[in-house]
């Protein structure tokens, strides 16, 4: 079988249900890749012919003047098998089945689905879903999904496939959303009748663009096979796994969706502990966990140190950080003569540092930066989580933030409450300046013990 490599950086590319309805996916494709900048060739296919956005349209895809990579199906399931045999017929490396109707409507549908992968299987195309959006490479501006923009395309270094529909391309826009969120590769498995997620995670954890991987899964086609792909991958780069169908009723809902088979939650668990990778919950870990791997150092060590306005936050971040098997940091003597300097209260000097009302004396800005610069100067702190509260004028966070940017050593994760306006003001300038904020600490906490446990798995790969 052809590396699914070939068809991630396909040259070309042709929609096949090129439809005369400029309002159609398979019409709004071919807008959406001119508009983003695909760089390779690309045409329609409508038994009509013609023109569709500039872009010349044939009536068959033998008719296509030019070698294709890859073709993108929107077409009805009844229709898929005859299109993939004149796809083989033409050459085409591989193929994107969008539309639903196949092994997950019952036994018409999975009629459909075993002649789609006989015909991959003999011709040697790869083939992605069916039930999906398809594929997403921001190096080249390729997408299968008709609901891409160029904002959503920019480059970043998240790949991300999933077991879903329409997952990819949705995530991508919620990402696209955020500060420093951006994928580099996008794969959508749908049905997996082909390509599955032993494929996808290979094909990640050797692309230079990708520097950490994300998976949405429903089901394991192969679970040994998974087992030592996955091993290999964190082995290069952080795997962070969303696994549904956890419970008897996620699992039956999943079956319905894309075909999947229930695999036991606790062994899939096992599989995934023993390889390395990080399984979360849902997309809000996920996101999180981003933040933390994307911007910050995997820490050295478990031991944090908390700097706080607030002694009921700081604690119950201590609560959940031993839950994690962390510890909290002891300060070396010349730490505490520098938090000294700014906190007048001795037993607001030791872990966790109580800010308030000290930092009337010297200046919020003064007392923040101070005491986190000679936090990150303390070999004995693996990791600093600052909790304030949300200033009127984000500026306030600025010395913080070069405090951070000067000695970026350790993760320095912050956590602000207050009036919502101001509270986003100050998080978008501190995520700017490249340091992740969290809603509570205690998430903050948790992302970090993530980034601990990969990184004692590194050292053990």
């Amino acid at each position: 079988m052809r590396p699914i490599r070939e068809i991630m950086e396909a040259k070309s590319m042709v929609v096949i249900g090129a439809s005369r309805d400029p309002e159609k996916p398979g019409s709004q494709l071919l807008k959406v890749l001119r508009e983003v900048g695909y760089a390779g060739r690309i045409a329609g296919v409508n038994p009509q012919g013609g023109q569709m956005f500039g872009v010349s349209v044939y009536p068959n895809i033998r008719d296509v003047p030019f070698e294709v990579d890859l073709a993108v199906l929107l077409i009805p399931p009844r229709f898929v098998p005859a299109a993939l045999r004149e796809c083989a017929d033409k050459g085409v490396k591989g193929v994107v089945i969008s539309a639903e109707g196949f092994a997950e409507t019952g036994t018409e549908g999975a009629g459909y689905q075993q002649d789609v992968r006989a015909i991959l299987k003999s011709s040697g195309m790869r083939g992605f879903g069916p039930n999906t959006l398809g594929l997403v490479n921001t190096a080249t501006k390729l997408t299968t999904s008709y609901f891409s923009s160029s904002r959503m395309l920019k480059a970043g270094p998240i790949g991300f496939a999933a077991q879903s529909g329409v997952f990819v391309g949705a995530l991508l826009r919620y990402l696209s959303s955020l500060e420093g969120l951006r994928l580099s590769k996008g794969i959508g498995l749908g049905n997996k009748v082909d390509v599955n997620e032993s494929d996808a995670l290979s094909y990640l954890a050797d692309d230079e663009q990708t520097k950490i991987i994300g998976l949405y899964l429903e089901d394991v086609k192969d679970g040994k096979l998974f087992a030592e792909t996955l091993k290999k991958a964190t082995g290069k780069k952080p795997v962070l796994i969303i696994k549904s169908g956890r419970t008897q009723a996620g699992a039956k809902a999943s079956a319905s969706h894309t075909a999947s088979m229930a695999v036991e939650d606790a062994v899939f668990d096992g599989i995934v502990r023993q390889a390395g990778g990080l399984r979360l919950a849902g997309i809000d870990e996920f996101v999180r966990t981003l933040k933390g791997f994307l911007n910050m150092p995997l820490p050295a060590g478990g031991r944090l140190a908390y700097v706080t306005y607030s002694g009921a936050q700081a604690i119950m971040s201590i609560d959940a950080a031993v839950e994690e098997g962390l510890e909290a940091a002891t300060f070396a003597e010349g730490t505490l003569e520098r938090i000294g300097r700014v906190v007048a209260t001795a037993s607001k000097t030791k872990n966790p540092i109580d800010i308030f009302p000290d930092w009337l004396a010297h200046g919020y800005e003064k007392t923040t930066s101070g005491i986190v610069k000679a936090l990150l100067d303390d070999t004995g702190v693996d990791g600093v989580v600052f909790i304030s509260a949300a200033e009127k004028d984000p500026a306030l966070h600025q010395p913080l933030a070069d405090a951070v940017a000067a000695n970026r050593s350790k993760p320095v994760f912050v956590s602000l409450l207050g009036d919502r306006q101001y509270k986003e003001a100050s998080e978008r300038m501190l995520e700017e300046a490249g340091i992740p904020c969290f809603d509570f600490p205690e998430q903050a906490v948790r992302v970090f013990a993530r980034m601990r446990r990969y990184a004692v798995t590194r050292q053990r790969l």
